[in-house]
């Protein structure tokens, strides 16, 4: 028996470059799958934000927030978690700030995008929960693609293994990163044996995760959160046991690695906020929509061909609402058929339910009063009040080192 006959006949190779220069400028594949991974992210949220009723191109007005938000928490999570780089003996506190050498975490990108992301929404008048359920089949799709990246840079990688899918590594230059050490005939240097491909799992995982936020938010009309609360479930449960596999240096609790107990800590916040949520999938109207049909008048003494419809159709859907009024499938549906927006007695008489008035936070003051001409019934008499406030989430991007 010899040693080539003890060794796996298969395997999954790494590449020994993740970093190219495009003339003075480096260009890293990790970076390129993370901006991938935003890009895809924002059209399924632009397309699933339009089918709620939100006018298009809001979700660049939050990723603008979203995404630098969502890379500091991500920066600031991996600072704080692994202080012994930075702070520690022989750390360097300026390397903090090298974001460009790695060290993003996912739980901080999660919190900064979140925090990004409600201020924007805040600014357009979009619901918390809409902009959440929007994004949370995107996101996992989103951390798929940047996992790839983790592939190139030889990172993440579990224990030994002798299975076919085992995945083989690289000895990476530390003078010279992206780049792996090559020997004296140029060849690059592989760590010995195999070893199990995690970020490949977690990859595989997250895209399993997005079909199942997918195909229940189709069939049970979530809302209020609760598609996202179902994606937050479902990566955790699978991060558990990933990061369980995982053998590179992190911090421990108990001789369990931090992450873990994130991934737990987390996931039962988000099966609690599921289970005690309740309500339907809410859907937008602009406010100020006209809520009686109009038709036209033509001039004395001229036919109805004489009529300009063109004025008409010009203002009738503004590019940037002032705000949204939330109500339910069936009155958007309605809305969306006609034109016409459903008076307060509709909102009421809909399964005894209240429409809500999303302000943007910076109109709040103009819009406290009334919305339009039925409100002014509902404020005078004993009907519901409908001057709520918006918030939102959002997430940012992958993590690389967490």
């Amino acid at each position: 028996m010899t040693l080539a006959s003890l060794s796996p006949q298969a395997a999954l190779p790494s590449p020994s470059t993740a970093v190219w220069q495009l003339g003075p400028l480096p260009v890293r594949a990790y970076a390129l799958c993370i901006i991938a991974g935003i890009i895809v992210a924002c059209l399924i949220t632009e397309h699933r934000l339009r089918q709620r009723g939100v006018a298009p191109g809001a979700v660049l007005d939050i990723a603008v927030w979203a995404v630098p938000a969502g890379i500091i928490g991500a920066r600031i999570y991996h600072v704080i978690t692994s202080p012994e780089k930075y702070f520690g003996t022989g750390g360097d506190p300026l390397k903090a700030f090298a974001v460009w050498e790695g060290g993003l975490g996912i739980w901080g990108a999660v919190a900064g995008g979140a925090l990004g992301a409600w201020i924007a929404a805040r600014q357009l008048g979009i619901p918390f929960g809409v902009v959440a359920d929007a994004l949370a089949p995107g996101l996992p799709l989103a951390q798929a693609i940047g996992r790839v990246g983790n592939w190139f840079n030889n990172e993440l990688f579990g224990g030994r293994t002798t299975l076919p899918w085992g995945l083989e590594i690289h000895r990476m230059d530390p003078d010279n990163p992206g780049h792996a050490l090559r020997d004296d005939t140029g060849r690059p240097i592989l760590e010995p044996g195999l070893y199990q491909p995690t970020f490949a799992y977690e990859a595989l995982w997250n895209i399993g995760v997005a079909v199942l936020v997918y195909l229940l938010d189709r069939k049970l009309r979530l809302g209020r959160g609760r598609a996202f609360a179902l994606y937050v479930m479902g990566y955790t449960a699978g991060r558990f046991w990933i990061e369980l596999m995982r053998t590179d240096e992190a911090n421990t609790i108990l001789g369990v690695r931090l992450n873990v107990w994130t991934a737990g800590v987390v996931f039962l916040g988000a099966l609690v906020y599921f289970l005690r949520v309740r309500g339907p999938r809410e859907y937008l109207i602009p406010l100020g929509a006209t809520t009686t049909p109009t038709t036209p008048t033509p001039p004395v003494g001229s036919d109805v061909s004489q009529v300009d419809l063109s004025a008409g159709e010009a203002g009738s859907r503004p590019a940037a609402p002032e705000g949204y009024r939330v109500v339910d499938e069936e009155q958007f549906r309605a809305y969306q058929e006609t034109g016409v927006a459903p008076t307060v007695e509709d909102d009421v008489a809909s399964d005894g339910a209240q429409t809500e008035a999303a302000v943007p936070a910076g109109r709040a003051e103009a819009t406290t009063g009334d919305v339009d001409g039925p409100a002014d019934a509902t404020a005078a008499g004993d009907g519901p009040t409908r001057d709520d406030r918006a918030g939102a989430t959002g997430s940012g991007p992958a993590d690389r080192d967490n």
